[in-house]
């Protein structure tokens, strides 16, 4: 779950304020970090649950770790904020780290990280250009690399179901950035359509 710490509050990515134990963030860094609270791969579901509860709970945050990714306010390209982030460590708190970065030699050593993040259970990669200054939003200094296409879109309805599904859900209805809505009715299960 995308997390930003302004150097004093922990922000959803919607610009929600997020609940956490006090002792999660004592001792962070006075600087603002883009990051993602995380559990393990394939754990979406767990630590959205955590991050959008209104009352902290100490024992589900201790599973929780900041990944941090950048660091907006550095002011320095992608590279120097990536030896700036390496400092994270010096603050020694196990649940705020660095997300590890690398370079790669060529387009195959790329795709052989690609497939085994993916294997790992990872969605895919983020690319940044090294010499890139910070930007927020979308960029072509920084790109989504993944094994496969996908596209964001904002629910704003839904269908009634039919047959097995009467009284349920049948399909959500999405809307993309352009307006375009469409609907989605194929990856829901029973449960979901259901609640």
């Amino acid at each position: 779950v995308r997390g930003h710490w302004d150097g004093k509050a922990l922000w959803s990515r919607g610009g929600h304020r997020i609940s956490s134990p006090e002792w999660f963030t004592e001792g962070w860094p006075g600087m603002a970090m883009d990051g993602e609270l995380w559990i393990a791969h394939e754990s979406f579901d767990a630590v959205s649950g955590i991050v959008r509860s209104t009352r902290a709970d100490d024992e589900e945050w201790q599973r929780v770790k900041f990944m941090i990714f950048d660091l907006p306010g550095h002011g320095g390209v992608f590279s120097q904020r990536v030896e700036a982030m390496k400092g994270i460590d010096d603050y020694g708190i196990p649940w705020l780290q660095p997300v590890p970065q690398y370079r790669v030699g060529d387009a195959a050593e790329l795709e052989a990280r690609l497939e085994a993040l993916v294997a790992a259970g990872g969605e895919g990669l983020m690319l940044h250009h090294e010499d890139a200054l910070y930007r927020s939003g979308r960029s072509q200094d920084l790109l989504k690399y993944k094994l496969h296409d996908d596209a964001e879109a904002r629910v704003v309805g839904y269908t009634e179901g039919k047959g097995k599904y009467t009284g349920q859900v049948g399909a959500l209805v999405v809307e993309r950035e352009d307006g375009r809505r469409f609907r989605l009715g194929s990856g829901l299960t029973d449960r979901e359509r259901a609640s």
